[in-house]
């Protein structure tokens, strides 16, 4: 599963600092608005410990982590839903994205100008959020009229179901409120899945702090996290600074003895991965051989046919079992033999629902 998420915020709030400290290409970094013109992306691997250490057991030819595709996205301007700057351009890459990661300036400096000439993340997002809500509605006033008469006839039930549910959306965006924050069911929520609404998306606003506050934030964090305090959405501190600091750095040991003078448990890359994983609902499970250890991304409550499927579909279509082994089972037994030996390995059928963490091999027949 391959997923992307797209950096979006105002000019000059840190985003393509960012990405230019957790990707693996490069955009360009200019205290000026709209330096990145084209969208970039980049791939960051996917950090888990869980990985080396089966790698340390089986001594694989290959190591195969899984990883996300992280697109910088060009700045917006105030009308960018009616076009304004280089607003359908920055519309139509977000919709492409499987989740949004909203940078916000959360610090002071005077040598790095703000489009808008104050410190404001609030205001910063709103604007973002605005934009965003405006071509929601414009999306869904579309397919309301479509369906407006044949709904209004009474006599198709299903189209009569789509309208009154397009129609909560369209009042709840109305208010200025995003798709992601209206409580409706699954059942419901279905009549608008293909129109792709921007404000659907999963976001995760990444406050970008200065030095002195990534550990413990400061005003700017704790407006933010009041003004979304009812949102869907998750919320994480990074410094840009600190992180192409990091990036900067040859080894692993060095990179770790950095963050821990700065008092860090983790490089604010980790954390980013993590929030998005937790905020789309992902786990990771293993496949472990000789040739390869591999991590593959799948939806935290998969049943073991779709798990197969994630790396061929010949295995979904034709899956007949699976043979499973915890993750900690394996590192405590040591091998797969080890624990075939002692009953630690199962054998699990369609129904089966994949954990984080398990180690798989698939019996499938095509």
């Amino acid at each position: 599963m391959s997923l992307q998420c797209g950096i979006v915020g105002l000019p000059n709030v840190g985003k393509s600092t960012l990405f230019n400290a957790v990707s693996s290409a490069r955009a360009q970094a200019a205290n000026f608005p709209f330096c990145t013109i084209e969208p970039n992306v980049g791939t960051i691997t996917v950090p888990d410990q869980r990985m080396n250490k089966l790698a340390e057991l089986v001594k694989p030819q290959n190591l195969v982590p899984t990883t996300i595709e992280i697109v910088d996205i060009a700045g917006l301007v105030k009308g960018a839903s009616t076009g304004e700057g280089l607003g359908n351009q920055f519309l139509g890459n977000i919709r492409s994205t499987h989740a949004i990661l909203h940078v916000l300036r959360c610090f002071d400096d005077p040598n790095v100008i703000h489009v808008d000439g104050s410190v404001d993340p609030v205001r910063d997002k709103e604007i973002i959020d605005t934009e965003l809500q405006l071509k929601d509605l414009e999306t869904l006033d579309n397919r309301i009229n479509k369906i407006r008469k044949q709904a209004q006839t009474g006599a198709d039930k299903e189209a009569v179901k789509s309208f009154e549910v397009m129609e909560a959306f369209r009042k709840h965006l109305e208010q200025g409120k995003s798709a992601r924050s209206l409580e409706t069911s699954p059942e419901d929520r279905r009549f608008i899945r293909d129109l792709n609404l921007l404000t659907d998306k999963p976001v995760l606003y990444v406050c970008n702090v200065d030095e002195a506050s990534v550990v413990n934030g400061n005003a700017f964090v704790e407006r933010v996290k009041e003004a979304v305090k009812d949102e869907n959405a998750g919320i994480i501190m990074i410094s840009a600074a600190i992180e192409a600091d990091i990036a900067e750095l040859e080894s692993f040991e060095d990179r770790q003895a950095f963050l821990s003078d700065m008092g860090l448990q983790q490089s604010g890359v980790e954390k980013l991965i993590h929030g998005a994983y937790n905020l789309l609902n992902y786990i990771t499970y293993f496949t472990a051989g000789e040739k390869e250890v591999r991590a593959w991304t799948i939806t935290r409550g998969t049943k073991a046919p779709g798990a197969a499927g994630v790396i061929h579909s010949d295995f979904e279509k034709g899956f007949i079992r699976a043979e499973v082994i915890a993750f900690d089972d394996f590192v405590h037994y040591g091998s797969e033999a080890a624990c075939r030996d002692v009953g630690r390995l199962r054998v699990e059928g369609k129904e089966y629902v994949v954990n984080d963490g398990d180690v798989m091999h698939f019996r499938f027949n095509v």
